[in-house]
């Protein structure tokens, strides 16, 4: 996989590296899938979903900058045939692919810290609540919801908890595949350091409630 990395505008150093294994996780799901990925900045989820042999795969963002980018990557990889992307709101576009009846193998969603202080956690809470909800509900019975949150105020039980109630609220039932943090480079330190453990990344199977 080839990026082009946007270092001096780019969010950050333009390119998310605690990600990529996490990125070669979602590749094993997406053969002949239809796929969709929310918050996809430059497109590294998306363009490996594609290069896995998704089917179709969709990516999300409200920055014009970053999707200009992901398209550039996408037509870099020769993927530009299969992976497209969208400049829009997640919170807006969720509900409307939910109202016009869309469906999804794989919904994958990648947002940015919702918090970084205590004091907003209980905000981002329902921010993570929502996005679940509206993920869950995109995905298809026996398809695949990969999750995840980069804020260490999120602790691993809150985020498990949020995630749990919203498969409550939207009728699912997840069966966990996998769950797994940030890559080695991006070491969690057994230190009292708590905000070197902040990356918490599920991928769970949905099945409808029967």
């Amino acid at each position: 996989m080839k990026y082009l990395v946007d270092v001096e505008d780019g969010q950050k150093t333009g390119f998310f590296l605690d990600q990529k294994y996490n990125r070669l996780a979602i590749k094993r799901l997406c053969r002949d899938k239809r796929v969709l990925d929310c918050f996809t900045h430059t497109g590294s989820f998306a363009l490996n979903a594609g290069i896995a042999g998704a089917k179709e795969v969709i990516g999300v963002d409200a920055s014009e900058l970053g999707v200009e980018q992901a398209r550039e990557n996408a037509e870099l990889n020769g993927l530009s045939d299969r992976v497209s992307f969208r400049c829009a709101d997640v919170f807006e576009l969720l509900p409307e692919l939910e109202k016009s009846g869309e469906k999804f193998d794989v919904v994958i969603l990648d947002p940015p810290a919702f918090t970084k202080s205590r004091n907003s956690v209980k905000n981002a809470v329902k921010g993570y609540r929502e996005i679940n909800i509206r993920g869950l509900k995109l995905v298809t019975d026996g398809g695949y919801l990969a999750t995840c949150s980069c804020s260490h105020f999120m602790t691993p039980e809150l985020f498990t908890k949020t995630i749990r109630e919203a498969a409550v609220s939207a009728h699912k039932r997840l069966r966990q595949v996998e769950y797994r943090t940030q890559s080695a480079d991006h070491p969690i330190l057994w230190s009292g350091d708590e905000n070197s453990y902040y990356l918490k990344f599920y991928i769970f199977q949905v099945c409808d409630e029967k």
